[in-house]
Protein backbone atom coordinates (compact mmCIF):
# COMPACT_ATOMS: atom_id res chain seq x y z
CA UNK A 1 0.00 0.00 0.00
CA UNK A 2 1.06 3.36 -0.97
CA UNK A 3 0.78 6.88 0.88
CA UNK A 4 1.22 9.84 -0.60
CA UNK A 5 2.12 13.29 2.11
CA UNK A 6 -1.16 14.15 1.19
CA UNK A 7 -2.95 10.74 2.53
CA UNK A 8 -0.69 10.57 5.10
CA UNK A 9 -1.09 13.85 6.45
CA UNK A 10 -5.02 13.53 6.71
CA UNK A 11 -4.61 10.15 8.69
CA UNK A 12 -2.06 12.26 10.95
CA UNK A 13 -4.83 14.90 11.42
CA UNK A 14 -7.68 12.59 11.91
CA UNK A 15 -5.54 10.75 14.91
CA UNK A 16 -4.70 13.74 16.48
CA UNK A 17 -8.17 15.09 16.34
CA UNK A 18 -9.53 12.08 17.97
CA UNK A 19 -6.99 12.08 20.52
CA UNK A 20 -7.93 15.85 21.28
CA UNK A 21 -11.20 15.10 21.62
CA UNK A 22 -10.41 11.75 24.20
CA UNK A 23 -8.40 14.37 26.10
CA UNK A 24 -10.59 16.99 26.37
CA UNK A 25 -13.44 15.10 27.26
CA UNK A 26 -11.31 13.65 30.04
CA UNK A 27 -10.25 17.47 30.84
CA UNK A 28 -13.80 18.69 30.94
CA UNK A 29 -15.45 15.44 32.74
CA UNK A 30 -12.43 16.04 35.96
CA UNK A 31 -13.90 17.55 38.80
CA UNK A 32 -13.46 21.11 39.22
CA UNK A 33 -11.95 22.56 42.59
CA UNK A 34 -10.42 21.44 45.25
CA UNK A 35 -7.75 18.30 44.85
CA UNK A 36 -6.34 17.72 48.17
CA UNK A 37 -8.20 14.57 49.93
CA UNK A 38 -7.90 14.17 53.82
CA UNK A 39 -9.60 11.50 55.90
CA UNK A 40 -12.28 13.12 58.42
CA UNK A 41 -14.82 11.24 61.31
CA UNK A 42 -17.46 11.78 62.60
CA UNK A 43 -18.41 10.24 66.00
CA UNK A 44 -22.18 9.34 66.47
CA UNK A 45 -23.86 7.38 68.78
CA UNK A 46 -23.80 4.88 66.10
CA UNK A 47 -20.34 4.50 66.03
CA UNK A 48 -17.46 6.52 63.74
CA UNK A 49 -18.02 7.13 59.99
CA UNK A 50 -14.96 7.84 58.31
CA UNK A 51 -14.99 9.75 55.15
CA UNK A 52 -12.72 10.96 52.32
CA UNK A 53 -12.60 14.70 51.65
CA UNK A 54 -11.49 17.44 49.81
CA UNK A 55 -10.27 20.50 51.48
CA UNK A 56 -11.78 23.89 50.25
CA UNK A 57 -9.29 26.16 51.79
CA UNK A 58 -8.75 29.03 49.43
CA UNK A 59 -11.36 31.76 48.22
CA UNK A 60 -11.85 30.14 44.46
CA UNK A 61 -12.40 26.91 46.06
CA UNK A 62 -14.44 28.08 48.87
CA UNK A 63 -16.69 30.01 45.78
CA UNK A 64 -16.47 26.65 43.30
CA UNK A 65 -17.26 23.90 46.27
CA UNK A 66 -18.57 21.06 44.54
CA UNK A 67 -20.22 23.24 41.53
CA UNK A 68 -20.40 21.72 38.35
CA UNK A 69 -20.35 18.04 39.58
CA UNK A 70 -22.71 15.77 38.63
CA UNK A 71 -22.35 13.28 41.24
CA UNK A 72 -20.93 12.30 44.61
CA UNK A 73 -19.95 9.57 45.77
CA UNK A 74 -20.71 7.90 49.69
CA UNK A 75 -18.07 8.32 51.81
CA UNK A 76 -16.56 11.52 49.87
CA UNK A 77 -17.30 15.22 50.82
CA UNK A 78 -15.88 18.52 50.74
CA UNK A 79 -14.61 20.38 53.82
CA UNK A 80 -14.73 23.98 53.60
CA UNK A 81 -12.17 26.05 55.97
CA UNK A 82 -14.15 28.96 57.58
CA UNK A 83 -11.56 30.21 60.00
CA UNK A 84 -11.98 32.02 62.57
CA UNK A 85 -15.00 30.66 62.92
CA UNK A 86 -18.06 32.86 61.85
CA UNK A 87 -21.33 32.89 60.93
CA UNK A 88 -21.49 30.63 57.39
CA UNK A 89 -24.15 31.42 54.32
CA UNK A 90 -23.52 28.87 51.52
CA UNK A 91 -26.04 28.22 48.85
CA UNK A 92 -26.68 25.52 45.63
CA UNK A 93 -26.03 27.92 42.69
CA UNK A 94 -24.81 25.84 39.63
CA UNK A 95 -24.88 22.70 42.19
CA UNK A 96 -26.52 19.67 40.55
CA UNK A 97 -26.16 17.21 43.32
CA UNK A 98 -28.59 17.56 46.32
CA UNK A 99 -26.16 18.18 49.28
CA UNK A 100 -25.99 17.69 53.66
CA UNK A 101 -24.34 20.97 54.22
CA UNK A 102 -22.80 20.11 58.08
CA UNK A 103 -21.62 22.90 60.00
CA UNK A 104 -19.08 22.32 62.20
CA UNK A 105 -17.79 25.05 65.49
CA UNK A 106 -14.20 25.60 65.90
CA UNK A 107 -14.31 22.69 69.13
CA UNK A 108 -15.44 19.86 66.31
CA UNK A 109 -18.93 19.86 67.21
CA UNK A 110 -21.73 19.90 64.52
CA UNK A 111 -23.89 22.91 65.22
CA UNK A 112 -26.26 22.22 62.56
CA UNK A 113 -26.88 20.01 59.35
CA UNK A 114 -28.82 21.36 56.38
CA UNK A 115 -30.24 17.67 54.75
CA UNK A 116 -31.69 17.36 51.41
CA UNK A 117 -30.61 20.98 49.82
CA UNK A 118 -32.04 21.77 46.74
CA UNK A 119 -29.48 21.18 43.40
CA UNK A 120 -29.03 24.92 41.75
CA UNK A 121 -31.07 26.89 44.32
CA UNK A 122 -29.45 30.38 45.23
CA UNK A 123 -31.78 30.10 49.04
CA UNK A 124 -29.36 31.06 51.01
CA UNK A 125 -28.52 28.55 54.29
CA UNK A 126 -26.87 29.86 56.58
CA UNK A 127 -24.89 27.85 59.57
CA UNK A 128 -27.24 29.95 61.91
CA UNK A 129 -24.54 30.65 64.95
CA UNK A 130 -20.73 30.81 64.95
CA UNK A 131 -18.87 27.69 62.26
CA UNK A 132 -15.39 27.03 61.97
CA UNK A 133 -16.03 25.02 58.56
CA UNK A 134 -18.93 22.87 56.67
CA UNK A 135 -18.98 19.40 55.39
CA UNK A 136 -20.78 18.43 52.11
CA UNK A 137 -21.64 15.08 51.57
CA UNK A 138 -24.53 13.58 49.61
CA UNK A 139 -27.72 14.43 50.65
CA UNK A 140 -29.28 11.16 52.94
CA UNK A 141 -25.37 10.89 54.30
CA UNK A 142 -26.86 12.62 57.88
CA UNK A 143 -30.00 10.32 57.89
CA UNK A 144 -28.22 7.32 56.82
CA UNK A 145 -25.35 7.39 59.59
CA UNK A 146 -27.10 9.01 62.41
CA UNK A 147 -25.38 12.21 61.92
CA UNK A 148 -26.44 14.80 64.18
CA UNK A 149 -25.74 18.29 66.21
CA UNK A 150 -23.48 17.99 68.64
CA UNK A 151 -21.98 14.99 67.56
CA UNK A 152 -17.72 15.32 67.12
CA UNK A 153 -15.94 15.61 64.03
CA UNK A 154 -12.52 14.83 63.83
CA UNK A 155 -9.84 16.03 61.83
CA UNK A 156 -6.74 18.43 62.02
CA UNK A 157 -8.57 21.71 61.41
CA UNK A 158 -10.35 20.70 64.66
CA UNK A 159 -7.35 19.78 66.69
CA UNK A 160 -8.32 16.06 66.48
CA UNK A 161 -6.79 13.18 64.02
Amino acid sequence: MNFDRKTAWSVARAWLAAVLVVVGFTVASAPVGAASFQPLEIVTKNGVQVFSVEMATTEEEKQTGLMYRKELADGKGMLFDFNPEQEVSMWMKNTYVSLDMIFIRADGRILRIAENTEPLSTRIISSRGPARAVLEVVAGTAQKYGIRPGDRVGHPLFGTK
